[in-house]
C-alpha cells in the first residue's frame, strides 16, 4: 500500500510553529504543485486548517517521498519540525478518524470533514489525485457517515464558538454587561458570535472585510456592523475582542494596543486570536490590562464532558477499525471512477 501521510496537528505542535507551515487557500494550489514536483508524488492532498497541516500523497516509495516532503516544508516555513508520520494502514485510519472528527481538538464536531472534502475537491480537480487517494478519501467519507449514523460522538460536544464563549465567561463573569469585538465573519466567526449571543452579551460589534456580510451576521443577532478600516476606534470601549479574519499579517501588534489600554480606566480587555496564523502580536501578553489567549487555549474547555460520551468514542473507534479493515482487504490500488465530493 503506497499512501501516506505527513504533518503536524494540535497533539504535536503548538500554534506557534503550525502557523509557520499554515498554507493559506490563496497559495495552496501553488504549494501542492511544487509540492509533489519536489517530492515525486504521484498523488497528493494538501489539508491546511487551524489544528492541522497534512499532505496525504501516494508513491512508489512512500518513505522517501515523505523525506522530500519533510524538506520542501521546513525549507518553504524557515523552520524545523517533528512531523508525525503514518504509513499504509496507519495513514488509512489516521484519515478515516480525522474525517469522523475524532482526532479533532473538538471531539467529534463536524467542520473537519468539509475540510477535508474541500481539500480533497481541489486536489481531484487539479488533477492531483488517482486510483490510490480517490479511492481513500471516498471511503474516508464513507466512514466519517457511518461514524455520524451510527454512534452519538456529536452528542454533548461543544464548539469552538462555545468553548470561546465559555473561556470569555470564565474569565470575565457575566457577558451580560460586556462588549464584544468580533474580527472576522466567516463560518468561525459566526459561531463565535451565536455562543456569546447565547450566554446575554451586552452588545456585539462586527468587522469584516467584506461588509455585507459583516451586516447580515450582525443584524441576525441584534449587534452592530463596523468598518474593518477602522475596528482599532473601538479597542476602548470592546470588553472582548476576538479574532478569525486569517489576515495576511498582524492585525495587532502590543505597541499599537498600548496606548488604547491606558485610557481603559482599568476594565480588563480579554482577546482571543482563533486565526492561524495569529491576527495578535503574542506580545500582548506582557501589557498590563490585557489577557491574550490562542486557539490552543480552547483544548481544556473542549475536552469537558468527553468522559461522558466514552461510550460512543468506542463505538466510533470500531467503526473506524472495520473501515480500515475493508480499505486494506480490497486494496488500496484498485483504480476506481472517482467524483470530487
Amino acid at each position: 500500500m503506497n499512501v501516506f501521510c505527513l504533518g503536524l496537528s494540535h497533539h504535536t505542535a503548538a500554534v506557534s510553529l503550525r502557523e509557520c507551515f499554515a498554507v493559506g487557500g490563496d497559495e495552496s494550489a501553488t504549494v501542492t504543485n511544487d509540492l509533489r514536483a519536489a517530492a515525486g508524488l504521484t498523488e497528493v492532498v494538501l489539508l491546511s486548517t487551524c489544528n492541522r497541516v497534512e499532505i496525504y500523497g501516494a508513491a512508489v516509495d512512500p518513505s522517501a517521498a515523505m523525506e522530500f516532503a519533510s524538506s520542501f516544508l521546513q525549507c518553504r516555513a524557515g523552520r524545523t519540525a517533528d512531523f508525525a508520520r503514518y504509513e499504509g494502514a496507519a495513514a488509512v485510519q489516521h484519515l478515516f478518524r480525522v474525517a469522523a472528527g475524532l482526532d479533532s481538538m473538538v471531539l467529534g464536531e463536524t467542520e473537519i470533514l468539509g475540510q477535508v472534502k474541500d481539500a480533497y475537491a481541489a486536489a481531484f480537480g487539479a488533477g492531483h489525485t488517482g486510483p490510490a487517494l480517490n479511492r481513500l478519501f471516498q471511503q474516508a467519507f464513507r466512514a466519517a457517515k457511518q461514524v455520524r449514523t451510527e454512534s452519538e460522538i456529536g452528542r454533548g460536544a461543544v464548539s469552538v464558538g462555545s468553548a470561546a464563549a465559555r473561556l470569555a465567561a470564565s474569565a470575565l463573569g457575566d457577558l451580560a454587561a460586556c462588549r464584544a469585538l468580533l474580527l472576522g465573519a466567516g463560518e468561525a466567526g459566526e459561531d463565535v458570535a451565536r455562543s456569546l449571543h447565547s450566554r446575554g452579551l451586552m452588545e456585539l460589534l462586527v468587522a469584516n472585510r467584506t461588509s455585507t456580510r459583516a451586516e447580515a451576521l450582525a443584524a441576525g443577532l441584534g449587534g452592530r456592523a463596523v468598518e474593518f478600516a477602522h475596528w482599532r476606534d473601538h479597542l476602548s470601549t470592546a470588553d472582548i475582542v476576538i479574532a478569525c479574519a486569517d489576515a495576511p499579517s498582524r492585525l495587532l501588534r502590543a505597541a499599537e494596543l498600548a496606548p488604547f489600554l491606558a485610557v481603559r480606566e482599568g476594565r480588563p480587555l480579554f482577546l482571543l486570536d482563533l486565526a492561524v496564523p495569529r491576527d495578535f502580536d503574542p506580545a500582548i501578553r506582557a501589557l498590563s490590562g490585557a489577557t491574550l489567549h490562542d486557539i490552543d487555549a480552547l483544548e481544556a474547555v473542549a475536552r469537558e464532558g468527553e468522559s461522558l460520551r466514552a461510550a460512543e468514542v468506542a463505538k466510533a473507534e470500531a467503526i473506524i477499525a472495520g473501515q480500515v479493515a475493508e480499505f486494506v482487504r480490497r486494496g488500496a490500488d484498485r483504480p476506481t471512477l472517482a467524483v470530487a465530493a
